[in-house]
């Protein structure tokens, strides 16, 4: 009796595993955890400071898994959870290692830890430092003709479900246009306490829950690009950084955000590819708020860590980066906001109330030619050159004070 021809062994695929981050021998790494909505800034300091020359050279390493997640890795460092972050070499190139949770050093939100999930206070240690200005941009395709969007639209849109009986609000009727971050995330927390829908009640299939900003984008831009899709019903929301790099790309553009009680919608900037932020910095524009770092802190309550300390302090201009560097012009081109250039703040940041603000050291016509390429500040070189009653030169431009 013959016996029957032995079936082939199957054998499993080797999984490519992801280069420690130990063995990369990476110059002096500060490891990071957070949102992806920092994520494009971070990326182009981490660029400059890779081309630093010998000892200078800092190596950012960061993961971005959303704003409260990456904050619980700071929060709760565990030896035993593996995690996959993000480096970029000077030549611009990203790359990816994997570390234990527990060699994060700092983290970074948009929000603070009261608009995340459960009881997540600032852990015993540690403190939180304010961040540039950051602001949610609700998105289109670039070929959509949709100029606006209001409130009231995105309640019944997340609310209801794109389409809705009743509650239809055109162009965005089809799920499949409409991308969101995941209910952990800055911008997600933001936008669902802003139109008063529950962060963990919108109404899209799960697939449309995107881990991070760059996605929604590549999600919005997809459908634009798809023949037989409208490019008016593509919908999500990213941070500025992301929307700035996204649009820079030619893939999507900002809709002008009318927030309930508001009489007109405006866009972030005093108009369309005009990255002043003039809206956001008076305040008119809704959808902002102060970001913050977290890190451990000494008895001082100084970043105990020399290179966290070193690199919150590059970011609101109160510590001299290395070398020829600017970081807070990284910040500005990248499209967030110093505060130095804020002329209104969210004092407890979130949603908090709206308040007039003047920063100790104004920036405005520097932010501005930075940010635009272009500003109706004075130029000068000293404050005897200023036309102003009181005008003091700062950074090369006449302010108020």
């Amino acid at each position: 009796m013959a016996l029957p021809a032995a079936a082939p062994l199957l054998l499993a695929p080797k999984l490519a595993l992801a280069v420690p981050c130990a063995d990369l021998d990476l110059p002096n790494p500060v490891y990071g955890g957070g949102g992806s909505a920092v994520t494009p800034t971070l990326a182009n300091v981490a660029i400059a400071l890779r081309s630093l020359p010998g000892d200078e050279e800092v190596t950012i390493v960061y993961a971005d898994p959303g704003a409260c997640t990456g904050y619980e890795y700071f929060r709760k460092p565990d030896p035993l959870i593996e995690v996959t972050f993000k480096y970029w070499e000077a030549d611009g190139t990203q790359k990816s290692c994997e570390a234990p949770q527990s060699v994060v050093e700092f983290a970074h939100m948009g929000n603070t830890p009261a608009l995340c999930p459960g009881d997540v206070p600032i852990p015993d240690g540690a403190a939180k430092f304010v961040a540039p200005v950051q602001t949610i941009n609700v998105i289109t395709h670039k070929d959509s003709q949709e100029k606006t969007i209001n409130a009231e639209a995105l309640y019944h849109i997340f609310g209801f479900g794109p389409g809705f009986a009743g509650r239809t609000v055109a162009p965005w009727t089809e799920p499949g246009a409409i991308w969101v971050r995941n209910t952990s995330s800055f911008v997600h927390q933001i936008l669902a306490q802003s139109i008063g829908v529950p962060a963990a009640g919108f109404k899209l299939p799960q697939g449309n829950f995107l881990r991070d900003n760059q996605g929604v984008v590549k999600g919005v831009f997809d459908w634009g690009e798809d023949p037989g899709n409208l490019p008016d019903q593509s919908l999500g929301y990213v941070s500025g950084s992301n929307a700035k790099k996204g649009e820079d790309d030619g893939q999507i553009k900002t809709l002008a955000y009318q927030h309930f009680d508001q009489t007109c919608a405006y866009l972030p900037d005093s108009e369309e590819g005009r990255y002043d932020r003039k809206n956001v910095r008076s305040g008119q524009y809704w959808l902002w708020t102060p970001a913050w770092f977290f890190a451990n802190v000494d008895e001082d309550g100084r970043p105990s860590n020399p290179l966290v300390r070193d690199l919150i302090g590059w970011f609101d201009g109160s510590i001299d980066p290395p070398g020829d560097l600017n970081i807070q012009e990284l910040v500005v081109e990248s499209g967030d906001v110093p505060l130095c250039a804020m002329q209104a703040i969210r004092p407890e940041g979130d949603l908090s109330a709206i308040q007039s603000y003047a920063p100790a050291r104004p920036c405005n016509g520097w932010y501005e030619y930075i940010s635009a390429g272009e500003t109706d500040y004075q130029a000068c070189e000293t404050s005897d050159e200023c036309d102003g009653e009181g005008e003091v030169c700062r950074l090369g431009f006449c302010e108020a004070y």
